[in-house]
């Protein structure tokens, strides 16, 4: 509905980029869910200029894949230790653009996640998720 009335409000990633801290704000958002409140992580699964098209990509792409579709506990964990993931430092330099994704699967709680993209973008796989 292009007039539904969904609020939304705007937040930065916390300085320090811990991914527990931002999964933990995820957690405390989640409430939010049952009122009504729509939860978006804009970020990127894949950014590292240096390393666009690399076939390492797919090796990240398919490791978040992977931990994004595990159980609550198991993706939780996955996340916190993102950058132990294979490939983790090609996919993300630096990782602000991977950080909004803790902050959604915090929200999640034990909501089961799909991917509802998968996709190239110059020539590297990058994937958005959908927790329902």
């Amino acid at each position: 509905d292009p007039e539904a009335q969904i609020p939304i409000v705007a937040m930065s990633v916390r300085r320090d980029l811990d991914p527990v801290a931002h999964l933990e704000l995820g957690r405390a958002l989640a409430p939010l869910r049952d009122r009504g409140v729509l939860i978006v992580g804009s970020g990127y699964s894949f950014h590292n200029f240096a390393t666009f098209g690399s076939p390492e990509a797919q090796v990240f792409d398919d490791w978040l894949q992977q931990t994004m579709t595990s159980d609550a506990e198991t993706r939780w964990n996955g996340l916190a230790r993102w950058s132990q993931a294979p490939t983790a430092r090609n996919a993300h330099a630096r990782e602000e653009h991977l950080i909004p994704l803790m902050v959604a699967a915090g929200a999640a709680d034990d909501l089961p996640a799909r991917r509802f993209f998968s996709g190239l973008t110059m020539n590297t796989p990058t994937s958005c998720w959908l927790f329902d």
